[in-house]
């Protein structure tokens, strides 16, 4: 059961927050607080140690403390902030984390420049009423950055510790 759990939120929470950015340009908070609880409730269920636990917070209060200041500023979304804050707390330091953050800068990046070349042509111009699309032809919005770090969670999770004790549970059945 607890292995399903693993398996299923953090993919879930990271596709939910993708989509929900491409359709609304907003991720919900019960998406980050989802991931917060989930975590709470399986990272001592496999054996993690409170030191362990608690490293894994602190890598998302440092990270919640970046973004904080990056939305503070207005170069990122609130949205964006607390589920790069919450998805680092199931990375904690890893090397996860880093292959996280980087993808999540190189996918953002490529997002952005394609944002801005199809804003930018005709088929930008006359997509603008598309339910799929308007946001991505608006001008007047930002970068829908949550697709980006779905992408790159999803990616960067299978190195997760929470992952890999699931794993490694499902080949020793």
């Amino acid at each position: 059961m607890l292995e399903a759990v693993i398996l299923v939120v953090f993919p879930f929470c990271m596709a939910f927050a993708a989509v929900s950015d491409l359709l609304s340009m907003t991720i919900a908070n019960r998406v980050s607080l989802l991931l917060l609880v989930a975590f709470a409730v399986a990272a001592p269920m496999i054996g993690m140690d409170w030191q362990q636990i608690g490293m894994h917070v602190a890598a998302g209060f440092l990270i919640l403390s970046v973004t904080f200041v990056l939305f503070a500023v207005g170069g990122m979304g609130g949205g964006d902030a607390k589920l790069l804050a919450a998805t680092a707390v199931w990375f904690g330091f890893s090397p996860a984390l880093i292959q996280y953050l980087l993808g999540a800068a190189i996918l953002g990046g490529a997002l952005t420049l394609l944002i801005i070349s199809f804003r930018n042509s005709f088929l930008g111009y006359i997509s603008g009423n598309n339910v799929f699309l308007r946001n991505l032809a608006d001008h007047n919005t930002g970068v829908p950055y949550g697709i980006a770090l779905g992408l790159s969670g999803l990616a960067a999770y299978p190195e997760t510790p929470l992952m890999q004790w699931a794993l490694a549970r499902l080949a020793g059945l």
